[in-house]
């Protein structure tokens, strides 16, 4: 698996090539075209999940309330 860094990197290039309208991308010496809109978004939410899954999560959450009397 990548590092968090070149997923970031994968993922920026991949964004603004879509914003671009473009289908074709270039990272690392490798060159990737898609065929439409839906794939690239597609590849977007999944180097999302990649990044998210990297970082550090919360393990326990606590929350208190009351009724304020």
């Amino acid at each position: 698996m990548a590092d968090l860094a070149q997923l970031i990197a994968w993922r920026d290039a991949l964004m603004a090539a879509r914003y671009q309208g473009v289908r074709t991308v270039e990272y690392d010496g490798k060159r990737v075209t898609y065929a439409s809109d839906a794939e690239m978004a597609a590849a977007l939410g999944d180097l999302n999940r990649q990044i998210t899954g990297t970082t550090a999560r919360i393990a326990v959450v606590r929350i208190q309330s009351s009724k304020g009397l």
